[in-house]
C-alpha cells in the first residue's frame, strides 16, 4: 500500500470511528428523555471557611415526577425540556441542550452576567457542549466535555461556573458561584446526575476565588410509564407555541456572541413571573419582555 492510499484509509478509518462514537452519544443524551421519579439528594460535606459562625446547610432531600419532552433532535442539536408534574398541575422546569462541537459558550461570571467564551475548533472536537437553561430559558450554565462509552458505562463530566442553585439562591448569601462537577450517567433503570459542587465567593476586582465548602449532589432518574406524564405531554401540547416564541427570542440574543448580564428583577418581578402569565401568549410581547431584562 502506497503512503497515498495508507493516509486515505487512516483517515478513512478515524472518521468511521467518529461517526460511531457520535451515535453512540447521541442515543445517551436521548436517554434521558421520558417519564422519571426523580430523587434529588445534596448534602454540605467540607467546610473551608474560617469564620467560626459558618453555618452550614442543611442536607437537601425532595422527590418529584418529571416529564423530559425532545423537543430538538438535528444534527448534533439535541434539546430537552423537562416539566415537572404535580398531579394535574405542570410547571415548566429546566431545559438542557447538546449541541455537537460547539465553539461559542457563556461562562458565568457572578452577578447575574454571563462572559462570552469563542474556543478554538480542536479544543471541542468529538466534544458535546450541554448548555442549561433556566425555567424561563434565559441562561444557567455551559461546559463542553466528550462522553466516554466503556466497560458498560456511559457518562459525561465536566466542570463549569453557575449561579447560586435555587434551592439555596434565597437562603445564602455568602457565596457567589458555585463550580458545579457535573456526571451524567446512563444506567439500565434511567439515569444519574452526580455532582461534586464548590461554593466559591468570586471577587471579581482583586481576581480572588475562596472555597468555603464543598458539596455533594447524588439525584437518581428512574424511568416510569409515559402514561404517568400525561398531564406534562398535554401541557406542552397546549403550550409549546408560547415557549418557541420564548426560545427563539433568546436565540436571537445569544447568536450575538457578547458578554450577557441581567436583571434579577423589573418592577419587583422576575423574569419566569411574567413568561409564566397564561395571558402572555404573543410573540412581540414576549420579546419586548425579555428584552426589559437585558442590560445593555
Amino acid at each position: 500500500m502506497n503512503i497515498k492510499n495508507l493516509l486515505l484509509f487512516v483517515i478513512l478509518f478515524c472518521i468511521s470511528n467518529m461517526n460511531a462514537q457520535k451515535k453512540q452519544d447521541v442515543e445517551a443524551i436521548k436517554k434521558m428523555c421520558g417519564c422519571f421519579e426523580i430523587d434529588f439528594n445534596f448534602a454540605e460535606t467540607f467546610q473551608f471557611n474560617r469564620d467560626s459562625t459558618y453555618s452550614k446547610s442543611k442536607n437537601y432531600n425532595a422527590k418529584a415526577l418529571e416529564y423530559a419532552k425532545l423537543i430538538k433532535d438535528d444534527k448534533g442539536h439535541i434539546s430537552i425540556q423537562h416539566l415537572l408534574v404535580m398531579g394535574s398541575y405542570v410547571i415548566k422546569h429546566w431545559r438542557q441542550d447538546w449541541i455537537y462541537e460547539n465553539r461559542d459558550l457563556l461562562k458565568y461570571d457572578s452577578d447575574n452576567t454571563w462572559k462570552y467564551v469563542s474556543k478554538p475548533k480542536k479544543d471541542v472536537r468529538g466534544q458535546w457542549t450541554q448548555k442549561v437553561f433556566q425555567v424561563d430559558d434565559s441562561p444557567r450554565y455551559e461546559g463542553s466535555s466528550s462522553w466516554v462509552h466503556i466497560d458498560g458505562k456511559s457518562y459525561w463530566e465536566n466542570s463549569t461556573y453557575a449561579p447560586l442553585p435555587r434551592r439555596e439562591y434565597t437562603k445564602r448569601n455568602d457565596y457567589n458561584i458555585m463550580i458545579r462537577g457535573n456526571r451524567h450517567e446512563i444506567i439500565n433503570e434511567g439515569w444519574i446526575h452526580d455532582q461534586d459542587n464548590y461554593k466559591v465567593v468570586k471577587d471579581s476586582e482583586n481576581d480572588s476565588e475562596d472555597i468555603i465548602a464543598a458539596e455533594k449532589g447524588y439525584s437518581t432518574y428512574t424511568r416510569v410509564e409515559d402514561s404517568r406524564c400525561n398531564e406534562a405531554i398535554n401541557w406542552w401540547n397546549d403550550n409549546n407555541t408560547k415557549w418557541s416564541f420564548v426560545r427563539e427570542k433568546w436565540n436571537s440574543i445569544y447568536s450575538k456572541n457578547n458578554d450577557l448580564r441581567l436583571k434579577r428583577s423589573v418592577e419587583d418581578r422576575p423574569l419566569f413571573s411574567y413568561l409564566f402569565d397564561d395571558n402572555v401568549t404573543q410573540e412581540k410581547e414576549i420579546g419586548l419582555i425579555i428584552d426589559k431584562f437585558v442590560v445593555d
